[in-house]
């Protein structure tokens, strides 16, 4: 059952679909929380609550995201769940939990939920801090051993019910922030390996003026095309390997300048 996220890019080349949790990796300033929020303005007409979980964010910022909810009617249909940055570490830490506690008592009621956790970098980072407060022992990078399971127990809480439990659904977009680009960070690998499948927004994309800056080599969905109406993946089957030769094609043109005409 496909999620229509109003977005070209994503809808036919990493289709997500109900239940499901797609990352949104990406540098800061790369546009992750505007294909949430034009994710959540989609919604609106379609039968669906949307919630958005602000984690260590200027108080400023996560204003100005609900000014824009409020402005195209998305308030009527969305919770928006705030731990701002001047707010100690443990509400930071268990914001993203009321949110989807939330989430939950909607979906066993059969309704269908987005969640939008932006970002789950800044959880790690308040749980790091309590776990050193308390004197656990730190590991890798000085998070504990077991921040997988902070964020495992998290997002395992996403999925699609059956239609004999009434069919309800909620689906994750989690954030994660990345430094210079490196998704093989430790918090990074850790998530990208418990979501189904990961949307990359490149930062050289975002500058050179294509947006949303998508990455669409790096960027997958394990869900595939069975989260993509028929017409959908009619038009979207042969995009992956056009996209593919125009790369290959591209790389052609640092060698020379005096191309054929077919390859210009």
């Amino acid at each position: 059952e496909p999620l229509q996220t109003g977005l070209k890019a994503i809808d036919a080349l990493v289709p997500i679909g109900r239940g499901q949790r797609e990352l949104i990796i990406g540098d800061r300033q790369t546009g992750k929380t505007s294909v949430a929020i034009d994710a959540i303005l989609n919604q609106k007409g379609q039968d669906m609550i949307c919630i958005y979980v602000a984690i260590g964010q200027k108080e400023s910022t996560v204003r100005t995201q609900v000014e824009t909810l409020r402005r195209y009617g998305a308030l009527d249909y969305t919770i928006v769940v705030t731990a701002s940055a001047s707010q100690p570490s443990p509400l930071l830490y268990i914001a993203p939990y009321a949110g989807v506690a939330m989430g939950e008592e909607f979906m066993y009621n059969g309704k269908h939920v987005l969640i939008v956790y932006d970002d789950l970098s800044k959880q790690a980072v308040a749980y790091r801090e309590l776990s050193l407060l308390l004197r656990r022992p730190p590991g890798r990078e000085a998070y504990p051993g077991d921040v997988f399971y902070l964020h495992s127990r998290l997002l395992e809480r996403s999925a699609k019910v059956s239609d004999a439990l009434g069919g309800g659904s909620i689906t994750a977009l989690p954030f994660i922030e990345t430094q210079a680009g490196d998704i093989s960070a430790y918090i990074a690998t850790n998530v990208i390996s418990i979501t189904d499948g990961q949307i990359f927004l490149q930062e050289d994309l975002f500058n050179s003026g294509i947006r949303p800056a998508i990455d669409a080599g790096s960027s997958v969905s394990r869900v595939g095309g069975s989260a993509q109406i028929k017409a959908m993946k009619k038009v979207a089957g042969t995009l992956r390997l056009d996209l593919a030769s125009y790369r290959e094609l591209e790389a052609f043109t640092q060698f020379g300048s005096d191309l054929d005409a077919a390859t210009q």
